[in-house]
């Protein structure tokens, strides 16, 4: 019996072959290199713009140009090593000077934003007539309807694709504290239709098809085939990816996940404002007990007030991108703990093709 094929994975005039979308990790977890490997296996890569000109010699003093410098730097970096493949931006919507952010990416032909952390209100007079497809990250049919119909209302634009993120997912979760202690995946996997359909009713509606991927919790082969056979165009993996030889983690970061238990992968409070998924370590117990002094602002995320803020999440999220993993947030999906080996992208995308 031959082997199922995967369709592709269709937006728009981009075309992927293999029907998954790379996960954005932040800060400096998923750069070019990352993003690049796997648009070159037929994925989409997808770079976070998280702080991502933290290694840049002006980011403690100059951290919004550092940044805007950095994306077109790492999406060239993405480019050259992608050959031909396509290169997609995670930029958060909780982002400071978010505007600048989505300009930046869109300026260096960024072929995708992927937007989250909050509602992207604003993408479509942001991308104007760019070639860049827009897609907003949802993870209820009430947030959808709201971008579906300010985006109709207010630019006459629909999203080129919708991500669906779960509860299962790692770092800033789209749900509330209560929800994310009793999962109830059956429960979820009919939201996930609702919204299907409803993204289906609006495409219909005006003569198009969008495409919903399906993330959290997304891990293995048999995880993207249950949502194909739901009717998702395809899915987006972010943890898998974080303990391949190629993702731009630390290999301390990447240990951490090889070392990680079932029990010791938790919900924190973030700073910006949203639970989180991440892994248990000295950092986070000590955060758990009290407030964690910092330094300079590296002006982040609009949401967070410097002076009442339990930790500084630029901080904690730098020292994991450079391997100071006890003074680190390590975010994590849930089945960051499934981890037992480094693997190359192009093993993982050949699982999934």
């Amino acid at each position: 019996m031959a082997e199922k094929k995967n369709r592709a994975l269709v937006i728009g005039n981009i075309r992927a072959e293999v029907p998954l979308i790379q996960g954005g990790m932040g800060v400096g977890i998923s750069l070019s290199g990352l993003a690049g490997a796997v648009a070159a296996q037929g994925g989409i890569g997808v770079i976070s713009t998280a702080q991502i000109g933290f290694r840049e010699p002006d980011f403690d003093d100059h951290p919004i140009e550092a940044n805007l410098r950095a994306i077109g730097q790492e999406i060239r970096k993405a480019r050259e090593i992608a050959g031909g493949g396509i290169i997609g931006v995670n930029i958060m919507v909780a982002t400071r000077y978010y505007e600048r952010y989505v300009k930046a990416a869109i300026d260096s032909g960024v072929d995708l934003i992927i937007s989250g952390a909050g509602l992207p209100m604003k993408l479509p007079e942001l991308a104007g007539d760019s070639q860049t497809k827009l897609a907003p990250i949802v993870s209820s049919l009430k947030s959808a309807e709201v971008i579906f119909k300010y985006w109709l209302k207010k630019y006459d634009r629909l999203p080129d694709l919708v991500v669906i993120e779960g509860p299962r997912a790692g770092g800033h979760l789209g749900f509330k504290m209560e929800e994310l202690q009793e999962i109830d995946d059956a429960a979820y996997d009919e939201e996930i239709r609702k919204i299907m359909a409803r993204v289906g009713e609006y495409g219909a509606a005006h003569g198009r098809e969008i495409p919903v991927v399906v993330a959290g919790g997304v891990y293995e082969r048999k995880d993207m085939d249950h949502y194909l056979e739901m009717g998702a165009a395809g899915v987006q993996v972010a943890t898998r990816f974080v303990t391949t030889y190629e993702c731009d983690a630390p290999m301390a970061y990447k240990q951490a996940y090889l070392d990680a238990k079932e029990e010791d992968i938790v919900i924190v409070k973030s700073p910006v404002g949203m639970p989180g998924r991440a892994i248990l370590n000295p950092f986070m117990k000590k955060a758990r007990e009290g407030r964690i002094p910092h330094g300079k602002c590296h002006l982040c995320v609009s949401t967070c007030k410097p002076d009442e803020t339990p930790y500084c999440i630029t901080d904690a999220l730098v020292n994991a991108a450079v391997g100071n993993v006890d003074q680190a947030l390590l975010f994590c999906g849930s089945n960051a703990y499934r981890a037992h080996k480094l693997e190359h992208v192009k093993d993982i995308m050949d699982e999934f093709r």
